[in-house]
């Protein structure tokens, strides 16, 4: 069956990928009036150990949308204060407390809930789509343009024409291989194995991070559960694994003594999940009919927890640049999508920059030592000067080149 003889349904801009970038542009694409349609191959929002930090950055977006006060009537905890112990050092890193946004914390969330809220808003517009199970299997190209997808769904194949396509569907985008789009490897020296342990109502508040003798361990407040990231030297996963879940839950006893009671929780491997750590960025994120934004334009380091909010960042100004060209019938110039990616490129080599700095400088020194770990002279300076911890603060909630929405409400939602 050719693309010509599928089903066919049409919009304005086609946007794979039911991620944080692809369901805020959806919401905000529809909000401007824009006929918009989300492509998620999965059926629901549910998957575990993804990043699950909302920033202050991404909060006061929610602000000028109108959905915040409705946002944190969400179950969530908030941090406005970020600490880590190095060696027997305990360092306070990031004060939330003055960053220019409303919200002076991090707000931690399952994404899944994060998404339903989105998706729930979204839908509110008559021009807004959301079609789950539905998978992306190629393009269509029609005089050297993007015209849309081509689609597997429950019911058969799909095509799905648009205007625009976007590119949002993680940093191993089948959109972005079709289209020939090759990002550079920037690099990670680390991945990062993921699991949960119960937590005590007597346990610390505030999400912190552990670093001692060749070992890193992240741990977030959850509420019932501490959600923990162990960081492991690039591709040691399978030595991991062969050294046994025995051996994992003593490295986690010992930087975290008062975790040591409830390892056992933690039974085998299958209760941990493996994050493959990529750094990358495309060259080049468009081509006529098509947009890469998110992961897919440039995957993050987990490092500072901002990838979900860079990626939101990135459909703010989409929105922003491209919505009065979505709302006509003209195709979209290229030198449009040029200016998303000028106005997004920036601050993500900046933030890359950042990132690889802090993997060579602390994460690949700490992975590659034994012994036992002093804070340098610079770091120690955090605790003696207070105001220091607002420079963190600042990169991490609100980012470089922050993005506020001015993509108009040109259709009123159905309540």
């Amino acid at each position: 069956m050719t693309a010509e003889s599928l089903p066919v349904i049409t919009c304005r801009c086609c946007i794979v990928g039911g991620g944080p970038a692809g369901m805020m542009l959806g919401l905000l694409l529809a909000r401007a009036g824009v006929d918009t349609a989300v492509v998620e191959k999965h059926k629901d929002f549910l998957r575990d150990f993804r990043g699950d930090t909302i920033h202050p950055s991404t909060l006061e977006a929610l602000h000028d949308l109108g959905l915040l006060e409705d946002f944190l009537k969400l179950p969530h905890q908030e941090a406005a204060f970020l600490e880590g112990r190095i060696g027997d050092v305990t360092i306070p890193l990031a004060d939330f407390s003055h960053v220019p946004a409303r919200a002076k914390f991090i707000a931690f969330m399952p994404q899944w809930d994060f998404l339903d809220f989105i998706a729930s808003k979204a839908k509110r517009y008559r021009n807004f789509r959301l079609l789950m199970s539905t998978e992306a299997d190629g393009l269509v190209i029609e005089e050297d343009r993007v015209a849309g997808i081509t689609a597997k769904t429950p019911d058969g194949p799909l095509t799905i024409r648009a205007g625009l396509t976007v590119g949002a569907d993680g940093r191993h985008s089948l959109v972005r291989e079709e289209a020939g789009l090759e990002p550079e490897e920037i690099g990670a020296p680390m991945d990062v194995l993921w699991f949960r342990v119960p937590r005590k109502n007597d346990d610390a508040y505030e999400t912190f991070g552990r670093i001692d003798a060749g070992q890193i361990l992240v741990l977030i407040n959850r509420g019932e559960y501490w959600q923990c990231g162990y960081v492991i030297a690039k591709g040691s996963a399978n030595r991991f694994r062969a050294q046994g879940i025995e051996r994992l839950r003593e490295h986690i006893a010992a930087l975290a003594p008062f975790l040591a009671d409830r390892m056992d929780e933690l039974k085998s491997f299958g209760d941990v999940r493996l994050l493959t750590v990529a750094v990358d960025r495309l060259p080049k994120w468009h081509k006529p009919g098509l947009l890469c934004i998110g992961d897919c334009a440039h995957a993050m380091s987990p490092v500072g927890g901002v990838g979900i909010n860079l990626a939101i960042q990135d459909s703010i100004a989409t929105a922003n640049i491209l919505s009065p060209a979505l709302t006509g019938r003209a195709p979209i110039p290229d030198e449009l999508l040029a200016r998303v990616q000028a106005r997004r490129e920036f601050p993500t080599k900046v933030t890359q920059a950042i990132q690889v700095f802090i993997q060579k400088a602390v994460i690949s020194r700490v992975l590659g030592g034994t012994g036992k770990v002093k804070p340098p002279w610079m770091v120690r300076l955090f605790i003696h000067i207070p105001w220091l911890r607002r420079l963190p603060a600042g990169i991490i909630g609100i980012g470089v080149r922050p993005e506020r929405v001015r993509s108009p409400e040109a259709v009123e939602p159905n309540m």
